[in-house]
């Protein structure tokens, strides 16, 4: 399966905007992932930087995109697949460039900075009500629904669609709730959605 485009969506829940101070957005907050910055979830081990601060874990429903986007389309058209991903964030960088007004990427879009689960395929969107979980060392961290999105599933396509542009391969990190966790090294993560497990990784913080 070729990605391309990998779109993500800040502060897409109330809680995760509260827990944060932040205000809520008028308008989805879009940014972008390289390609390179994707890893699968296999119970691989994913190295990341411990050399700039705080490592901190979004989990995320990720949609996959089955077509390219046209004008009315819904959802259960567009998406043929779902996972959980997690987006990975160098916290202290993220505060630092935020004050700069300087963009995301550096804090956001290194290498490895999101994972990704099994896909499953969906018929529609009653296909994707199930709570997800991220999972540290055996503790649940987040547990996220649908419907507590600030911006629905079909508001997101279409904004990026409209301003972006939106086709088959591209995928959709739809952002994340309360209860991110900062990671430390040889963390055991794990994203479930329901009551399965769809990826699993060990975390290392090089030096």
């Amino acid at each position: 399966m070729k990605i391309r485009n990998i779109y993500c969506v800040g502060r897409n829940y109330y809680s995760f905007a509260k827990e944060m101070g932040n205000a809520i957005s008028e308008s989805p907050i879009i940014f972008l992932k390289p390609t390179h910055s994707l890893e699968p979830m296999n119970g691989s081990v994913i190295a990341l930087s411990g050399k700039y601060g705080e490592v901190n874990g979004e989990a995320e429903i990720v949609l996959h995109m089955g077509k390219d986007y046209v004008p009315g389309i819904q959802v259960e058209e567009l998406v043929d697949k779902m996972t959980i991903g997690i987006d990975f964030t160098y916290r202290n960088v993220l505060n630092e460039i935020k004050k700069k007004g300087q963009p995301w990427l550096p804090a956001k879009g290194f290498r490895s900075s999101c994972s990704i689960g099994e896909f499953r395929e969906i018929s529609g969107q009653s296909d994707l009500t199930k709570d997800f979980r991220l999972i540290k060392n055996g503790e649940t961290l987040q547990i996220g629904n649908i419907k507590n999105m600030i911006f629905s599933l079909q508001t997101l396509i279409d904004y990026i669609a409209l301003n972006f542009g939106l086709g088959t391969g591209d995928l959709i990190y739809t952002g994340t709730p309360e209860g991110i966790g900062t990671l430390q090294d040889h963390d055991h993560l794990e994203i479930q959605w329901g009551e399965e497990i769809i990826g699993s990784c060990q975390i290392i913080l090089k030096s």
